[in-house]
């Protein structure tokens, strides 16, 4: 490679480089524009399966799109209307729940100065505050309550975008024969990529829901369908959201009953999750994601730092089509490369 070749690769990384941190930094500052839409995507292409099941049978594509969305409707009324009654009782109920940490930790620190340790009731209370671990709860529903407050615009983009799915292939084919080809090809593998793994998680995360609330039930949990819907949104986080969704029932469990109920409900959501997690969810996916572990947690951090939590929940599909679309151009294919998993040893020797 002459020396001017490697000048003009250099100028056109920094170039590209400086583009995608000014699209970044735009994305951060207008992400009361942007979030909307990346959960009106997400709730289209989740919709996509149940349009083409209905067309299969007969139905017209605009009658098809007008049932999916009066049940996306429907289903996110009902959703906020038992929301927003299940957490005014637990706001209600909270003085409660703090009676009863102040007794237990009492009864802590006795146990604790009988065995010769002096320990901080302020520091316990600290640690074993419901206030605290219902903070992420509060923070997590408040910011989709946010942006389930423009929904009359999502709801709307929503039926613009399935309306627009069925002819947007047609469109890219009318350019330039080799670029809309290609185009159209990338455009199919980004929408199966995220169908395959939405519609996936999406059945996954109901089952998971499902199972905590009757586990939840019968124990006797306050508030199992706040529980449910937080395991239900929490599944789509990668990694860390099983766990999170865990930890302010398993508190609950231990302010409203006692340790060995505490147990029970920590050894619910660990049996559902290894289920779902290692069985269920890999036999109905596959290696379709076809992400590095390291990036997926790495994604969500940062999807997490540019969207909030609504970022969190969407960072592996956005990082699913940040790759696919680097795949697409050699001066990002490293980015492909990296942001894909390990390449398996024989591969590399050939």
């Amino acid at each position: 490679m002459s020396e001017g070749n490697k000048t003009s690769d250099l100028h056109n990384r920094i170039v590209t480089l400086a583009c995608v941190a000014a699209l970044l930094f735009s994305a951060r500052y207008a992400a009361d524009i942007v979030v909307p839409f990346l959960l009106a995507l997400f709730i289209a292409v989740v919709a996509l399966g149940p349009i083409d099941w209905l067309k299969k049978r007969g139905l017209p594509s605009a009658v098809a799109v007008g049932v999916v969305i009066l049940v996306v409707v429907g289903l996110n009324v009902l959703i906020a209307v038992m929301l927003g009654a299940t957490v005014d009782q637990f706001n209600q109920s909270l003085p409660g729940y703090q009676a009863s940490l102040t007794q237990k930790t009492e009864k802590l620190i006795s146990w604790l100065a009988g065995h010769g340790m002096d320990v901080s009731k302020a520091g316990i209370q600290k640690v074993l505050n419901p206030g605290l671990a219902m903070g992420f709860v509060n923070t997590m529903i408040g910011s989709l309550a946010g942006v389930m407050s423009n929904a009359l615009l999502i709801i709307f983009t929503v039926m613009m975008i399935l309306l627009e799915a069925e002819g947007f292939p047609r469109k890219l084919a009318l350019m330039r024969a080799d670029s809309g080809e290609i185009a159209v090809q990338r455009m199919t593998r980004i929408m199966e990529s995220m169908n395959q793994y939405v519609g996936t998680k999406t059945f996954v995360s109901l089952i998971t829901a499902s199972l905590v609330w009757i586990g939840l039930k019968v124990v006797g949990l306050d508030f199992a369908i706040l529980w449910a819907f937080l395991a239900f949104a929490l599944n789509f986080i990668p990694n860390i959201g099983s766990i999170m969704a865990a930890v302010p029932a398993v508190l609950l469990a231990l302010l409203q009953f006692n340790s060995g109920i505490a147990l029970v409900v920590a050894g619910i959501y660990v049996a559902i999750n290894v289920g779902m997690g290692n069985i269920i969810e890999p036999m109905l996916m596959g290696k379709r994601v076809g992400l590095s572990t390291l990036f997926v947690f790495l994604s969500l951090i940062f999807w997490g730092w540019l969207f909030g939590p609504v970022g969190m929940l969407l960072s592996v599909p956005l990082t699913m089509v940040v790759k696919i679309v680097a795949e697409g151009s050699q001066q990002t294919q490293w980015l492909a490369i990296l942001l894909g998993p390990a390449p398996v040893a024989s591969t590399m020797e050939n």
